[in-house]
Formats: C-alpha cells, sequence, structure tokens
C-alpha cells in the first residue's frame, strides 16, 4: 500500500477536451462518457488536508508503529508497543478496519482514519489491520465484501504460517503480537455496512473453517443504511456537510450497488424485505454505534431494533449531538471540546466491548 498507489487511487485522470462529464458526487467524484472517473477533490480546500496520505513508519510514533502489507487485498496494520515479540500469552486483539466513503471514494491512508485508527490501537490495546477496498463505480457491491473477506483469509494464512516463515519482517511481527481468535469488525459508514455484510459471510461459512481466526465481535459505526422512502432524521433540517449529505448517499449507493437493484438491497437494507431474515443470519456480537444527529440515524436505530428481534446480542452507543463520522475530522476533534469528548466515548467503549468478547 505505497503512498502513490493512495494518491493514484484518488486523482485520476481530469476531465479533457471532449470528454463530458455523465454523473457526479459533488466535490468528490466525476464520471465521464468515456467510463473513467475523477476524483480530484474540489470540494472546500481546508477539507484536503484530511485526504492526505500518511506514510508508514517502523520506528515507533505515539506508542506504535505503522505497516503497510502490499498484495491482494493490501492492508496496513498499526502495532502498539504494547505488542508482545513472541511466546503465547499476553497477544493482542485485532480490529479489521473498513473503510467508508460511500463505497466509491476514500483510501485507508488518509488522515481522518489514521488519527483515530492509530488512537484506537494504543487505546484498547488491539492490532489494527486497515483494508484497502475496491472502489465504485469501477468495481461494483460485492467486490467490497469479497475484499473483505479475502483480508480475513490473509490474516489466517499469516496466523497459520511457521515461525520465520511469514511474509516478510513485518508479517512476523503481526503473527506474534495478534490475537487471531479474537479478531473485531470495525467500519465507518459504508465500511459500516460491511461489518455486517462480512460478519455474515463469515457465519455463512461456520466456525470450522476459519479457525484459528474467528471473528468475536463487530462495530459497526453510522452504517448507512436506507429505505425506499426518506426516514424522519432524513428530512430534518441540517446544516450541508462536506463529508455526507442525502445527495451523496443516493449518489454513491446508486454507483456503487448492482446495476438495476432496488434501493433496499440487501447490501444498503439488510432489515429489509429483500434481506435475509436476520434470524437466519449468524452474526457475533455487535456495538452499533449511532449519531444523534445522523441523516441516517432512523435507520441505524431500525436495524438494532431487527437485531434485537431476531434474537441477536446487540448493544447500542448514541453519540450525542454528533453528526455523521464526526470523530474521522481531526481538526474538530482537537479544537472543539464536545466533539473531543464525544471521540473520546467512542473509543471508552469500543475498547469496553472488545474487553467483554
Amino acid at each position: 500500500m505505497a503512498t502513490a498507489t493512495a494518491t493514484e487511487s484518488q486523482h485520476q485522470v481530469p476531465a479533457a477536451a471532449g470528454r463530458k462529464v455523465v454523473d457526479e458526487v459533488s466535490g468528490w467524484l466525476r464520471v465521464l462518457d468515456d467510463g473513467s472517473v475523477d476524483r480530484t477533490w474540489t470540494g472546500p480546500p481546508e477539507a484536503l488536508p484530511l485526504m492526505q496520505p500518511v506514510p508508514p513508519y517502523a520506528v515507533p510514533r505515539d506508542g506504535h508503529t505503522l505497516h503497510d502489507f502490499p498484495g491482494d487485498p493490501s492492508f496496513r496494520v498499526y502495532l502498539p508497543e504494547a505488542a508482545p515479540t513472541g511466546g503465547e500469552g499476553g497477544r493482542l486483539a485485532v480490529v479489521v478496519h473498513l473503510h467508508g466513503g460511500g463505497f466509491c471514494v476514500s483510501h485507508p491512508s488518509w488522515l481522518m482514519y489514521h488519527h483515530f485508527y492509530a488512537r484506537l490501537a494504543c487505546a484498547v490495546p488491539a492490532v489494527v489491520v486497515s483494508i484497502e477496498l475496491p472502489l465504485a463505480p469501477e468495481r461494483r457491491l460485492p467486490a467490497h465484501i469479497d475484499t473483505g473477506v479475502a483480508a480475513l483469509r490473509r490474516l489466517r494464512s499469516i496466523a497459520l504460517s511457521n515461525a520465520g516463515a511469514a511474509e516478510d519482517p513485518a508479517a512476523e511481527l503481526l503473527r506474534h503480537a495478534a490475537d487471531f481468535s479474537r479478531v473485531f469488525l470495525i467500519g465507518d459508514s459504508s465500511g459500516a455496512n460491511l461489518v455486517h455484510l462480512v460478519a455474515a459471510r463469515v457465519g455463512e461459512d461456520g466456525a470450522g473453517s476459519w479457525s484459528p481466526l474467528r471473528v468475536a465481535g463487530a462495530v459497526p459505526i453510522h452504517p448507512g443504511f436506507v429505505r425506499a422512502t426518506r426516514s424522519p432524521s432524513e428530512l430534518e433540517a441540517r446544516p450541508d456537510s462536506v463529508f455526507f449529505s442525502l445527495d451523496m448517499l443516493d449518489k454513491f449507493n446508486a454507483m456503487a450497488l448492482p446495476e438495476g437493484a432496488a434501493k433496499e438491497h440487501p447490501f444498503t437494507c439488510p432489515m429489509g424485505p429483500l434481506a435475509p431474515p436476520l434470524e437466519s443470519v449468524t452474526l457475533p456480537p455487535m456495538l452499533v454505534v449511532v449519531g444523534e444527529h445522523d441523516l441516517v440515524r432512523d435507520t441505524n436505530l431500525e436495524y438494532c431494533d431487527a437485531l434485537r428481534t431476531a434474537g441477536k446480542e446487540v448493544e447500542v452507543l448514541l453519540n450525542r449531538g454528533m453528526s455523521h463520522a464526526f470523530y474521522l475530522n481531526k481538526y474538530a476533534v482537537e479544537m472543539d471540546p464536545t466533539t473531543g469528548e464525544r471521540t473520546q466515548e467512542l473509543i471508552d467503549a469500543i475498547s469496553s466491548f472488545i474487553a467483554r468478547q
């Protein structure tokens, strides 16, 4: 996951003479008439620093090291200094991160993810593995789900490797540090959709086919679930945000869902009539995080109610006064006391959930 890859995947071929924009999501991307996609950021320039890639580093910073694992799929790993160097005892839980971006934009190397997941790795403490996901519309769902499952299989392969036989020194560090029997899925926004979908896919396979890896829990944060009709929270008057709006929600889903899919497709409405009954879906214990002022608050709460009705183990954290993915805005977290407090509450809740599983 080289820095160049992160940059190139987000900034593709600007529109040139003879090519027309046929669809766009304001600020984020433009689809051109030749099928190419331009992801050059055209929104407020003050948001651009949050999208800059953070290079890896093997020398500890702020209590952790950061390693990139190129491959299929690629991922990056945050290793806390608390990680053991060998032996069976004291290994750390593994948090597998599925990034947001409406299935269409963003990269796990971006500063917005780095500042939160580096902090989470040290707070739990846990090994955090952040997956590089494919992007729609070039690659539509279920490609993102397949990639999440493939990342877990790659981690299982590392867990099964013999001492000294891992892919590289960083993989050897990961093998020694990680307790692969305590894997937790976590995702932001559309990545939270993937948390449910990847967990369900693993559940279909049965625990025996994944040993020694075990998905012990899941943390969907502000999942982008929708219904065919607007929910009351979607219709509430809120200031426009460059990071989340109804237009973004609709257009990203249209670009990412399979061609011809209905809005209540199981990928975007797992509690809807087109999805498998939740009673039949094998899921780990869940901590669902809901923003009080999030556009998708009501569908998130509906999802929680549906999980409970289906007999699933679910806890709910309500981020009081907060909007969608607030914790990813590094500058708001650092400068606004309330945002900083709610972010700490989120980290504490995730840490507690992991410790109890």
